[in-house]
């Protein structure tokens, strides 16, 4: 019995379904490209602090005991804006990011450069792939779409915290997602700003089922207030197919697995998912997404009234008309894109 296995041609054994062994030279860059995302969201930040704890410890503590003190001297920056690096987020390996899905940005109407932007994104989705595609990357080319915008996406102030990644995460254009930083990039950083904002958080990953509508908006009104103190422009923005790029845990409310997150959550302020996806060799399992189309809608801007001490009625009347606009921008192109024809957005 020959029980040679022919590497080119090894598709499944033992129930798993291996990547072929000759595949176009982009496809495998596109993979490499993912990898590096998701390496650099899940693991890095763990990896770069353990790092640096560990050099306190040797006769290479100097160098440590220097970067955190940069680290203590340089904390606000990601308040004020930044230190973006153009030529960061043009790096051509976003490119191959973006084609590995593939993931497009659609935009429905112009964005004129000179109001400021409050750009809300749904859903998170596990890792939150396509605001970074998008606004972190010019991956599928946000500059040549919107002119004169500039995107900044906000994310949580531990990511800019850590040794290291306090520096990565800034060259794309992330700034933490404060008062602070909201303020600054709206009141002292001239117009065309976009705060993009993914409103559902860390909180709203544990919700990312494939084939589920699921976004966590009913008690989000944070985003809603800033835009009328700063009197910024509100755009609603919906992602499909980001829900379906990982498979997950079943997690439902009140289970043992869900209360385990939830304790998590509180204790360390983000989520904990239990996820999976594919890996760069096989297709069944591994913490690679899958090749799943993402198609990010961005919406039509709702005007919004400088209102510097806004009342919660006011608050609550923005919301609410938010909430119609981003159903019917999900409704409206909700045919346009995969199998989500009978689908209805499930605000949480």
């Amino acid at each position: 019995m020959n029980n040679t296995i022919s590497v080119s041609n090894m598709t499944r054994i033992l129930g798993i379904d291996f990547a072929p062994f000759l595949v176009p030279l982009e496809r495998r860059l596109q993979t490499v490209a993912c990898a590096k995302y998701v390496f650099c969201f899940v693991i890095m930040s763990t990896l770069t602090t353990a790092f640096t704890l560990f050099l306190l410890f040797t006769s290479y503590y100097w160098i440590a005991l220097l970067y955190l003190l940069w680290l203590f001297i340089d904390r606000h920056t990601s308040s004020k804006g930044g230190r973006r690096a153009e030529w960061f987020r043009h790096w051509v390996l976003w490119k191959y990011f973006g084609d590995y899905f593939p993931a497009k940005l659609h935009k429905t109407c112009e964005l004129d450069p000179e109001n400021n932007y409050i750009m809300a994104f749904h859903p998170h989705g596990i890792l939150a792939t396509g605001s970074f595609i998008h606004f972190g990357t010019e991956g599928t080319g946000f500059s040549k779409l919107f002119p004169g915008i500039k995107p900044f996406l906000l994310i949580m102030k531990i990511m800019v915290s850590l040794p290291i990644v306090h520096d990565y995460y800034m060259l794309p254009g992330c700034c933490d997602v404060s008062k602070e930083s909201i303020h600054y990039l709206l009141e002292e950083n001239g117009k065309g700003n976009a705060c993009v904002i993914v409103v559902g958080g860390a909180k709203e990953a544990l919700e990312a089922t494939p084939g589920k509508c699921v976004v966590l908006l009913k008690n989000r009104k944070g985003f809603c207030k800033m835009a009328l103190k700063h009197g910024a422009h509100l755009v609603p923005i919906y992602s499909f197919g980001e829900e379906n790029l990982f498979s997950q845990v079943p997690n439902p409310e009140g289970s043992k697995v869900r209360k385990v997150q939830n304790i998590w959550q509180k204790m360390v302020g983000f989520s904990l998912p239990f996820f999976h996806g594919r890996g760069i060799f096989n297709y069944n399992f591994g913490m690679l997404p899958h090749r799943t189309p993402i198609d990010t809608i961005v919406g039509t801007p709702i005007p919004v009234k400088k209102t510097p001490n806004p009342t919660n009625e006011e608050v609550e009347s923005l919301h609410n008309l938010y909430m119609e606009e981003l159903t019917k921008l999900f409704d409206e192109h909700k045919h346009k894109y995969g199998d989500y024809g009978d689908k209805e957005i499930h605000f949480i």
